[in-house]
């Protein structure tokens, strides 16, 4: 029991900014595995942002409101994943071999295919929870954090990790996660359909899936694989995806 308790505190205190026991650090061991409870870490993200957006709403517009429930979750990240994809927009828009993708990759300086990268997604992501219907936006806000973390956690049960050399921790965080592992994420992060009225809302994670396997294909092809950025960058472009496609399937329900 206090293993997995450890796994999920490596977990909080990587994918989190949430302070944590001083007992829990970068063993190794714990940072590989501690993916296993990435959805529950969208669990906790997606419900902060749940939160702010429900409070903020009781005095202010919709509009603010989203926008500081997106600040609120990119804050208690630490915008991690919204690093990782500005990253992959750099180095796969820039890069034309392997060596200068990764190395534009590990560039702390943020490039124009990042910047707009980001500033697309963004826009997609606010611009598709602004025309969900209020009372689901909560709801939403939580599914989305969730499901995206259950289909980036599915890259990395594929295992062929790429290095580039600039952060250990990272490294050991976004390596080969064990199928045990990966099926205790599947299992946290579909519970969050027991709190929708419609078994159908299930069929939306199917474009996720497919979405994280071309994502992938398009990785292995250029670089041989994934690294973290590439983890990061489908968590984000998979959850406007569960969103785009909630909206799409509301119009058949």
């Amino acid at each position: 029991m206090f293993r997995e308790i450890r796994f999920f505190f490596t977990a909080l205190m990587f994918y989190t900014r949430i302070p944590c026991p001083k007992w829990v650090d970068h063993n190794p061991i714990y940072m590989k595995e501690s993916a296993r409870y990435f959805s529950l870490i969208g669990w906790i993200v997606g419900g902060i942002g749940a939160g702010v957006f429900w409070v903020v709403n009781m005095l202010y517009s919709v509009e603010i409101s989203l926008v500081l429930s997106m600040a609120s979750t990119i804050r208690i990240t630490g915008a991690f994943h919204e690093d990782g994809l500005a990253d992959v927009g750099d180095g796969f828009g820039g890069g034309w071999t392997k060596e200068k993708i990764i190395l534009i990759m590990k560039d702390s300086r943020l490039g124009t295919f990042g910047v707009l990268s980001l500033v697309l997604v963004l826009l997609l992501k606010y611009s598709s929870l602004r025309s969900i219907p209020t009372d689901w936006i909560p709801l939403t806000l939580i599914a989305g954090h969730v499901l995206s973390r259950v289909v980036a956690a599915r890259m990395l049960v594929r295992g062929n990790y790429v290095s580039n050399n600039s952060d250990n921790k990272s490294e050991n965080a976004a390596k080969k996660l064990s199928l045990t592992s990966f099926m205790i994420n599947l299992v946290i992060g579909l519970s969050v359909f027991l709190f929708f009225n419609n078994w159908l809302f299930l069929l939306v994670i199917i474009p996720l899936f497919v979405c994280e396997e071309l994502m992938y294909r398009f990785y292995y092809k250029w670089i041989g694989g994934y690294n973290g950025d590439c983890a990061g960058a489908v968590q984000q472009i998979t959850e406007v995806l569960f969103y785009l496609g909630l909206l799409a399937l509301w119009k058949f329900i």
